[in-house]
């Protein structure tokens, strides 16, 4: 390793983000770890993660279409509550659109069982769904978009501000992950490319 000049990444301590202690109402696992989506807008998952800045902690709350791999709706701020949830989700509608039907998962935090979530799934009819406690394996895809950030891009930045990790996570999210990084799952193209090229063959069709 050396004479090849690598050298180990270490990880860095986590925090817990997820407050799954409460008497709240919670979703039944409807996706049942199935990731395999056929078309866009059929299931979306969602999480929360943090990034250590010398200002404090920066949380960031993703929105993931399983169709194409792509973050379609996200949230930075200082504090972890319910409005930075419910933020990235209606990002993430204003942008896709989706119909009534739509399964959105996410793990059993406080945020995700807060009213006002709740009421945005009402609003628009979509199905609801959780991870059982502690078991990450049902939120898999999500994790997977967090160890990618930080190994590829967190994890080697000292962030002095928050508004700096938010506009490296930005460009990260929509230069890198969305544009331009390749995922096995959709036969190594960006969720971007995967979509554009979905388009074009139904238009054709």
């Amino acid at each position: 390793m050396k004479e090849a000049d690598v050298w180990v990444r270490y990880k860095k301590k986590y925090k817990a983000t997820t407050n799954s202690d409460h008497k709240r109402p919670v979703y039944d696992n409807e996706l049942k770890q199935d990731f395999d989506a056929q078309h866009p807008n059929q299931a979306w998952v969602q999480d929360i993660t943090y990034i250590w800045t010398s200002e404090g902690w920066l949380y960031l709350a993703v929105v993931i279409d399983l169709y194409s791999r792509k973050v379609v709706g996200w949230s930075m701020g200082s504090r972890m509550k319910a409005q930075l949830v419910c933020d990235a989700l209606t990002m993430a509608i204003w942008q896709r659109k989706p119909k009534a039907g739509l399964i959105i998962h996410s793990d059993q935090g406080v945020q995700y069982a807060s009213h006002q979530y709740r009421r945005i799934l009402r609003l628009h009819k979509f199905v609801g769904s959780m991870s059982k406690k502690e078991c990450c394996w049902d939120n898999a895809v999500a994790e997977s978009f967090f160890g990618s950030l930080k190994q590829e891009r967190v994890h080697w930045r000292n962030y002095k501000t928050r508004y700096s990790a938010q506009q490296d996570v930005l460009n990260y999210i929509t230069m890198w992950y969305n544009s331009q990084r390749m995922h096995s799952y959709i036969n190594y193209q960006s969720p971007n490319e995967f979509e554009r090229m979905d388009k074009a063959l139904k238009e054709v069709a």
